[in-house]
Order: C-alpha cells, then structure tokens, then sequence
C-alpha cells in the first residue's frame, strides 16, 4: 500500500494527466478496480457535462490502454432497465432518458420541455435543408414549388437547428443553410450519417418527392429521447 501511495504522489508517473493531478493509468489498483473506476470517471463526467461529451476529453480521464468504446458498452449494460441511456450523439455521449418516458417529461415541464416547437411546413423545410445540404433557401422553394418565406428561415435559424453554410457559387452568391449540432442533438443522431437514405426510402417506395411535398412522411423525423440531466431545462 505505501508503495501505491508513493506511486500517486509522483509527478509525472504513472499515467498522470498533464495537471499533474489525476492519476489517469491508476497502475496501483487490480485491473477490475481499474477498470471500474474508469468508468466511474467517464459517467460522471458525461453526467454533470450540458453537451454531449466527446472521445478526446473521456481520454484524459482514463488510461492510454483503455478503450473508451467498450467502457461506454459497460456502462450502458449497467443501464439496462433504468429509464436514461447514454446516448451517442452530435458527436458525443450523453445520458438522455428513454423514449418511453417522454410523456412523463412533458407532464412534469409543461410546454418548456419541447426546445423545437415546429410546424409541419417546417419540419418539411428541415427536412429538406438535412439531406440535400448546403442548400439555399432559393433552391428550397424550387423544390416545393413555392417561396419559402425569410420568416420559417429565422425561426429554424432562432431554433439553432440551421446556420448559414458556405456562399453559393450561384450568381448573387446567397448563403446557403446547413443543420448544426443542436439538429442533431434535438433528432438523437450521432452524425447526419444517421439520417435515413433518402435514396434506400425512394428505392422502397416509402418516400418520394411526391409524398415529401404532400406531408406524407414515413420516416419518424421527431425526437427520439430527451434531457437527462438533474434538473428539468427551461
């Protein structure tokens, strides 16, 4: 045991961050030890973080032999059963409760609970912005037949769910939009690789341009968990 302690008081030994602080290989404990402070660490820093946390800033907590995939597996295991999950999303994890809960939720928040409070034009408008990005909002409306208003831009544009991307090479060059990490983390997707193929949906005759223009959509375009954090956000 003295040995360990001397090991932890060194500076510089034994895997320890760059503070000088956090004894990040934890070489004295057994690996079962190890192991499970480890993921001690990585929950409870996904837990108290307000954004998603990324693979960098988890592996300055654990040691450089440690996979943060199979700690993240372990601890969802643990989950299992219990109302919140740890999600990977906008590019990082982040506990959020299940889906089955969302009724629950929204009783207890009233109306603050919904950050994105969207109509069916704009759900459509952002759909079309999610697949078919850079996109400006001409060419939005050619795609609808119809002028999509400055007014439906600035509320997806207030709701944080779209930015100005990069100018069009088009003459005038306007700002085309593209979806932010706040789309992602309010639709649960990791990356806008987890969208649905939009060309597997055409090829199956679930969704077509027709059916988009119509409202009739299939894929489930709405959030699929909510905030787990301590307290409910206004």
């Amino acid at each position: 045991m003295a040995e360990g302690a001397t090991k932890r008081r060194r500076g510089g030994q034994g895997g320890r961050s760059g503070d000088g602080l956090l004894d990040r290989e934890l070489d004295h404990l057994p690996p079962e030890a190890r192991w499970r402070e480890w993921m001690h660490r990585v929950e409870a820093t996904i837990f108290a973080a307000n954004e998603p946390v990324g693979r960098e800033t988890l592996a300055k907590i654990v040691g450089q032999s440690c996979s943060i995939d199979l700690l993240i597996d372990d601890i969802r295991e643990e989950l299992r059963g219990r109302p919140y999950d740890l999600v990977a999303v906008a590019g990082g994890w982040k506990h959020l409760t299940r889906p089955a809960y969302a009724d629950a939720i929204r009783a207890a928040a009233g109306s603050s609970e919904a950050k994105a409070n969207l109509t069916q034009s704009e759900v459509l408008v952002l759909m079309c912005i999610a697949y078919f990005q850079p996109i400006t909002r001409g060419e939005v409306s050619s795609f609808f037949g119809k002028e999509v208003s400055r007014d439906l831009i600035g509320h997806l544009r207030g709701a944080k769910l779209i930015a100005s991307g990069p100018r069009s090479p088009t003459p005038g060059a306007p700002y085309t939009y593209v979806t932010t990490k706040e789309f992602l983390l309010e639709f649960g997707l990791d990356t806008l690789r987890d969208l649905p193929d939009f060309e597997a949906l055409e090829d199956a005759g679930l969704l077509s341009k027709e059916k988009l223009l119509a409202g009739d959509i299939t894929p489930d375009f709405s959030p699929r968990y909510h905030n787990a954090d301590p307290e409910i956000e206004e």
